[in-house]
């Protein structure tokens, strides 16, 4: 009995293994066979080989040697021109825009951020600005969803004194119609693409003319949302003409103002309380929530940051908001800016009419503003330099100082620059105002 007992259990035991030497045994063939095959593939190279196979992975083979059937990051093919000389033209722009930065001093938070970021969207090979690339997760994740231009907005709202506003509120209508110059060039965009000059849609021709407010944040929530495509070109645009604020606008100024006019002094404006500041950013949001909700986002976020400041209960979130956020915002978004300067995306023809669009918009802005601060000094009771109409666009707080400067430059005791950043903030408020107008246009 034992011994029977004993024959099955070995019966079964050999039942169950030869299975798995079996297959042991195929897995072992298999890799022997796979060894042998790459034995026999393998060749053998000299020095000279592995430099020449080194140089064919390499950026500069790249750039040299296009080929066809290449995938730009949007997973489209890439032209020749956008491998090889697309890619070095590129470069030249941004390290163009780095050295503004850095050796001229415009905007070099910004600047050298998104400068950075487009060389690295133009390096070949590392797709950094694909889906899964560094450049490409940052823009997915504050860009393509608008959130990163709200977290700039509630630490500018954080940074703003609406005091000299509320001292002196006739100035928002300089803010007001500082905005002329946005719906100005939106028609001349529709205008321009209507004679087939470019070929912008109406939703495209909006996005371009929010450069008019020199305001980049809004510029690049309007932009992500109505013109994707022409992200790169009109964030670059914005912050630009921004950066050259101090360029821009005085030949336009002196162009439309008097010797005279230049040399107004401005009565001193009153103290505004706290409970006015305080109240101030409730009144506007409760405003935008019924009037003109597509613009909450923009202005919700203003108002928080705001009310946060003048409160003075949360100044641990309002110093947060003022500095870490809106610093740690700032490098992101700049890098994700950044990676829409690929050579694919910005070296097309609508990027130069885009460029011209926002030039001449902000240009109108500013000659809108200062004619309206003419007018109104006209029928004022208190003086009104027509400078500080200029503040009128959203360049804060530099549209306020070259104002400022302007003045000073004819009467060195004349100093404008809070009676500037009345129109100057309410210009920020005007630009959100605007773009959440040209969304609701389009739902």
């Amino acid at each position: 009995m034992n011994v029977k007992n004993l024959f099955f259990s070995l019966l079964i035991s050999l039942t169950l293994f030869l299975p798995s030497f079996a297959s042991a045994n195929d897995a072992h063939a298999k890799s022997a066979e796979s060894a042998q095959a790459q034995e026999e593939v393998y060749h053998p190279k000299s020095v000279t080989e592995l430099f020449a196979s080194f140089y064919k992975t390499t950026g500069l083979y790249a750039i040299v040697n296009p080929k066809e059937g290449v995938k730009a990051a949007d997973g489209k093919d890439m032209t020749i021109f956008a491998q090889s000389a697309g890619r070095i033209i590129m470069f030249i722009v941004c390290f163009l825009l780095l050295y503004l930065a850095v050796a001229k001093g415009f905007e070099p938070l910004l600047l050298v951020p998104i400068g950075f970021g487009g060389i690295l969207a133009n390096i070949p090979v590392a797709n950094l600005a694909g889906e899964h690339g560094m450049l490409g997760i940052i823009y997915n994740m504050g860009i393509a969803n608008e959130f990163f231009p709200l977290l700039i907005f509630m630490g500018v709202g954080a940074m703003t004194d609406f005091g000299p506003l509320l001292a002196n509120p006739k100035t928002a209508l300089l803010g007001g119609a500082a905005q002329f110059g946005i719906f100005g060039s939106l028609v001349g965009a529709a205008a321009l693409a209507q004679a087939g000059v470019f070929d912008f849609t109406m939703k495209q021709a909006s996005a371009i003319s929010i450069i008019g407010g020199a305001d980049g944040p809004t510029s690049i929530f309007i932009a992500t949302e109505l013109a994707p495509e022409l992200l790169g070109a009109i964030a670059v645009a914005a912050y630009s003409y921004m950066a050259l604020v101090p360029v821009i606008q005085p030949p336009i100024m002196k162009a439309l103002t008097t010797e005279e006019e230049r040399k107004i002094k401005m009565t001193t404006t009153r103290q505004v309380s706290k409970l006015e500041k305080m109240l101030f950013p409730l009144i506007v949001l409760v405003l935008t929530i019924l009037v003109l909700p597509d613009a909450t986002p923009l202005i919700g976020a203003l108002c928080f940051g705001n009310f946060a400041k003048e409160t003075g209960v949360v100044d641990r979130l309002s110093d947060t908001m003022q500095n870490s956020l809106i610093n740690i915002v700032t490098i992101f978004l700049g890098l994700g800016v950044g990676s829409k300067l690929a050579s694919d995306k910005f070296l097309v023809p609508e990027t130069l009419g885009i460029m011209v669009i926002g030039l001449l918009a902000f240009a109108v802005g500013t000659a809108a503003g200062v004619l309206m601060a003419k007018v109104m000094n006209k029928f004022s009771k208190e003086p009104i330099n027509p400078l500080i109409g200029a503040a009128g666009v959203s360049a804060v707080p530099m549209a306020a100082r070259v104002a400022s400067k302007v003045g000073q430059e004819y009467n060195k005791s004349n100093i404008l620059l809070m009676h500037a950043m009345g129109p100057n903030v309410a210009g920020v408020i005007g630009s959100a105002v605007a773009a959440g107008v040209l969304l609701s246009i389009f739902k």
